[in-house]
């Protein structure tokens, strides 16, 4: 990953959190990601980008696999009226996964986003809340 291709992301933050360091995303999933960050204006800060599949059974109901096993999803530390404007945003840029968390505290509220097809997962594109 160089610093020119994604400017807007650093590998720490898309990196698996478990410590094993694996950070195997896909370069069009991050050549769609970098354009909807430019076109958002503003900082997404990555609270989920690659995660192993032993960390994703651990911390997820998706268990080994999952949309952030196959290096097509990130979480987005976003709220408020931001969030709104990034998912319509997203939505215009082919994400087919859009996972939203806006309840409780501000800093814990995020926006999943995803480009799973229909052969990887549920029929595609896709809107789901987290309880």
């Amino acid at each position: 990953m160089t610093d020119t291709q994604w400017p807007h992301f650093q590998r720490n933050e898309l990196q698996c959190r478990c410590g094993c360091g694996q950070m195997k995303m896909s370069v069009e999933f991050l050549d769609r990601l970098e354009g909807l960050r430019r076109d958002f204006g503003q900082p997404m800060p990555i609270t989920s980008g690659f995660r192993c599949p032993a960390h994703n059974a651990k911390i997820s109901k998706t268990g080994l696999i999952g949309p952030h096993v196959t290096g097509q999803a990130v979480d987005i530390s976003v709220a408020g009226v931001n969030a709104y404007q990034l998912i319509a945003l997203a939505m215009k840029s082919g994400f087919t996964g859009i996972g939203i968390k806006q309840h409780g505290p501000f800093e814990g509220r995020y926006v999943h986003l995803d480009t799973l097809t229909e052969e990887v997962n549920r029929p595609r594109p896709r809107i789901w809340t987290y309880a």
